[in-house]
């Protein structure tokens, strides 16, 4: 199997236990383990995958917590850094009816914004990875400038590039996503997801179809727009497929997302990486079915770490 590689933020989700407005009972949050590209190393992970997390964390209760949860889920965490420079990031994660839910953030400053490339192990590129990125790790000038180079490392080094836009406008110091920066991170993808939400922001005025060809020919393989319960978009060179997601009741979608991209990466690791992947329509089906299985099974559990599904879960 490809080993994947998530690079960028891990940090604790307070998890509201309230659904919605109700003031019937007192507030109260759970901590939870998660950061987008932790959740997708802990998905891999649970997949079967051998997978391992990149980044910095602050040297406090939250940051030894957060590197205990990915290793009982079996990631590799032999590239943390600690620092005493700053905490551990925190989310406030509150949910309406539907499980959908708004995030309050207590970054920056953060542990995981102070990363820098003398942190990256030696070697770390050496052997055939995919690497996982998403935007949060773009909010702050310095920050940005490591992913985007980690990015072209490992491309050179014959990674694979994976990203998801995964965009949180209230962690950017203006309150809302750079489209210039996001979208430069996004063509140094070969593998590209994106929700029909943010696809919508970062193509502005230009037309959809049009904006997605650009990608494409920028480098980018393949393309996913998800949208919610509704069908995934497959887009690739000569590739434009739709597969439906399983109907389910959803209680918390703070994992959905990469609870997908994670059973993806699964199924793309055990297929290998060579230079053919992108033009298998047939494999690309079947793993973004697998892919949705993944993403329904995590929305209908709380927290992220805990609920990504294993192999048995998606039988």
């Amino acid at each position: 199997m490809t080993p994947v590689i998530a690079f960028g933020e891990a940090l604790v989700d307070m998890l509201s236990n309230r659904l919605g407005v109700s003031t019937a009972s007192q507030e109260t949050f759970t901590p939870y383990a998660g950061g987008a590209p932790a959740n997708v190393a802990v998905a891999c992970a649970r997949l079967g995958v051998p997978s391992q997390f990149l980044g910095m964390l602050g040297d406090d209760t939250f940051g030894h917590f957060l590197v205990r949860e990915l290793n009982s889920h079996g990631v590799d965490t032999g590239g943390v850094v600690f620092t005493k420079q700053a905490r551990t990031a925190l989310a406030f994660v509150s949910r309406d009816e539907a499980g959908e839910r708004t995030f309050d953030f207590y970054r920056p400053p953060a542990a995981d914004l102070l990363y820098r490339l003398e942190h990256l192990p030696a070697g770390v590129f050496e052997n055939p990875a995919i690497l996982h990125l998403c935007s949060n790790s773009l909010t702050d000038p310095d920050i940005a400038a490591v992913t985007l180079a980690i990015a072209t490392m490992a491309k050179r080094a014959g990674c694979l590039v994976s990203v998801d836009a995964n965009l949180r406008h209230n962690l950017w110091p203006e309150g809302s996503a750079d489209i210039s920066l996001v979208t430069q991170l996004l063509d140094s993808a070969e593998l590209l997801k994106l929700s029909q939400e943010e696809l919508d922001y970062l193509r502005a005025d230009h037309d959809a179809e049009a904006w997605l060809a650009q990608r494409l020919a920028a480098g980018v393989k393949i393309i996913l727009i998800t949208d919610g319960p509704n069908d995934v978009v497959l887009k690739g060179i000569d590739i434009d497929q739709r597969i439906a997601p399983p109907n389910v009741v959803a209680i918390d979608t703070t994992a959905g997302g990469d609870a997908f991209i994670g059973g993806l990466l699964a199924e793309l690791s055990a297929h290998g990486i060579n230079e053919n992947w992108q033009r298998d329509s047939n494999f690309l089906a079947q793993a973004v079915d697998t892919a949705c299985r993944c993403g329904a099974f995590a929305v209908t559990r709380p927290g992220s770490y805990a609920a990504l599904p294993t192999r048995a879960d998606i039988i």
